[in-house]
């Protein structure tokens, strides 16, 4: 019965996320981890629920994800999501007050700056999927595409084949409050071309399946499945930086500056809505310069 309850309660907030909040895909998904995770915990090791749990409980679980060695980023955004599950709870009339309290105060650490990866890493990266068969010429696809618009991951496999118009080279990225038209450079056009008329249809298990890219059941790609894609195409190009989706999207907003792209056209094409997360880019662009004049500057 609790049980029930609890999963009843989690996927009201899933809900009210998404359909009121109109919270990015990333945001939720995220949300949720969080507050699966508190949950987990909670009946494991303290032996109650989230609508149960106390300020004890939840002050013993930050102290247990410190003694775990979870970075204050991390801590910190677990605070976050229970902060906001809990408000929802009690607006919604299951509890009059949050176990969460105001008190409760993590400390973030230093920031870690995005992985940037080089022009020549891109190339190395791009160039690592074997265009010989359909997996091959699909995953040459995806990288071009993330590289060429600088997508999230959620957005590149929410991508619907009604998003691409080929004739124009360009692609419609909808996000929870505003859609954006991103331009495909030659490369990456071409490969989503091939993709599409040669490859697409011969891999679904659907006729009627709307997604641009499938993975080799035919059914939408998910995130776990284009992370597994791109971490192999990391080891076999033997890149040693950490590569991730969003690693993509990092270097193609820092190469657009470098070449000399205005900070507002790039918050378009980013699909930021608050210009300050553009302006950190500019800011790693001009802390490169700096240590490169400190360096090789002889007065410096």
């Amino acid at each position: 019965m609790v049980r029930c309850l609890m999963l009843d309660l989690i996927s009201a907030y899933e809900n009210y996320l998404t359909k009121v909040k109109q919270a990015s895909a990333n945001t939720v998904f995220s949300y949720l981890r969080d507050i699966r995770q508190f949950a987990a915990w909670l009946q494991d090791t303290e032996g109650t629920n989230v609508i149960d749990a106390k300020q004890l409980n939840i002050s013993d679980y930050f102290a247990h994800l410190e003694r775990e060695g979870r970075s204050g980023a991390t801590v910190s955004r677990s605070l976050a999501s229970l902060k906001n599950f809990y408000s929802y709870v009690v607006s919604s009339g299951f509890l009059e007050v949050s176990p969460v309290s105001v008190n409760i105060h993590v400390e973030r650490g230093a920031k870690k700056l995005p992985q940037i990866l080089t022009g020549k890493e891109v190339e190395l990266l791009l160039s690592q999927p074997a265009c010989v068969d359909s997996k091959g010429l699909r995953d040459k696809a995806m990288l071009e595409v993330m590289y060429a618009t600088g997508i999230r991951v959620t957005e590149l496999i929410d991508l619907d084949v009604s998003n691409v118009n080929l004739d124009l080279g360009v692609i419609k990225c909808s996000g929870a409050k505003k859609s954006r038209l991103i331009p495909l450079y030659p490369a990456a056009l071409k490969a989503l071309t091939v993709y599409l008329h040669e490859v697409r249809d011969t891999m679904l298990a659907d006729p009627d399946e709307q997604a641009l890219f499938v993975n080799m059941g035919g059914a939408r790609m998910s995130r776990q499945g284009f992370w597994k894609i791109l971490k192999h195409y990391q080891q076999t190009a033997h890149i040693e930086k950490e590569i991730t989706p969003h690693t993509l999207r990092h270097s193609f907003a820092v190469h657009l500056l470098e070449n000399g792209a205005d900070l507002n056209s790039v918050q378009e094409l980013m699909g930021h809505s608050d210009i300050s997360s553009t302006q950190m880019y500019a800011n790693l662009i001009n802390n490169k310069l700096k240590s490169v004049y400190e360096k090789c500057h002889p007065k410096a």
